[in-house]
């Protein structure tokens, strides 16, 4: 009898793009800090191409609520015909990165996610990992001079994952976690089972947590630029550097085309009105 091959799940993305961002404010007043523009292009479509990139064709979007009519215009319907689509969930109180998950449960269901923050901008190209991924967890680390801001990772001597832990008091690691991670659909239960932390949040080291004390945590180290336009200065930062370094000019056809589209859209409405 012939053995029938188990067809993969499908791999899933997540885009987080809630909270307050009181960091930026005034310039957060009016609108979200993933629609702020970071050389030529607003911030979420650097993440949004990390996801099609890997062949991601369902996107949920977690959105604050007082900004989701912009994230609706802008993205309702720009990929829709390439076949990407992209929902919308509202996050109406900020509970943690984790909450992204329960929120997403229903979107998530039997399959595989990709979730990434979406004011993280990323020169390295994920694609691999991410559609080689089959169970557990797979997240990155990357060294830096301020692991005491981050979610840090503790390596062994055979560059095991040993030990996570969210902004350490006391110096543990220079690897930071940065805001991509790959789970399996035991993420929801993970999620839901986590206890907030003295902020009063999720925190997604929860999550990291549960798959490494089950031993099914990949941890993955990378060298290329990781942009958190968290700040005026990190934002500035972020522009120059993607300037500088063309990953304006590295995005995928589709995302190339789909904005050039909304944007020729948004011209001829501009003369109509003017006429």
């Amino acid at each position: 009898m012939k053995k029938t091959r188990r067809k993969k799940k499908k791999m899933k993305g997540i885009v987080l793009s809630g909270g307050t961002a009181t960091r930026l404010f005034p310039l957060t007043a009016t609108t979200s800090k993933q629609l702020l523009p970071v050389y030529n292009k607003q911030m979420i479509f650097y993440p949004l191409n990390t996801l099609i990139k890997a062949g991601i064709k369902d996107i949920l979007m977690i959105v604050a609520p007082e900004h989701s009519g912009q994230y609706l215009n802008l993205l309702g319907s720009i990929f829709k015909k390439y076949s990407i689509n992209i929902s919308f969930e509202v996050q109406s109180v900020p509970r943690g990165l984790a909450d992204a998950f329960i929120i997403g449960e229903n979107f998530i269901g039997d399959g595989s996610v990709t979730m990434i923050l979406g004011d993280n901008i990323f020169e390295d190209d994920f694609s691999v990992a991410i559609n080689s991924f089959k169970t557990g967890a797979h997240i990155f680390a990357k060294r830096v001079s301020d692991p005491e801001r981050f979610a840090v990772v503790k390596f062994d001597l055979n560059n095991q994952a040993t030990r996570i832990v969210e902004k350490p008091q006391q110096w543990i690691s220079d690897f930071a976690i940065p805001g991509i991670y790959i789970y399996d659909k035991r993420v929801v239960v993970a999620a839901k089972k986590a206890r907030p932390s003295a902020r009063g949040e999720i925190e997604i080291t929860s999550l990291h947590n549960y798959y490494l004390k089950l031993r099914e945590l990949k941890v993955s180290s990378f060298h290329g630029e990781w942009l958190d336009a968290g700040t005026f200065d990190s934002l500035l930062e972020a522009g120059n550097i993607v300037k500088n370094k063309g990953l304006y000019k590295k995005f995928h056809p589709i995302v190339e085309k789909a904005i050039k589209e909304f944007n020729e859209q948004l011209k001829i409405l501009a003369k109509k009105k003017l006429n």
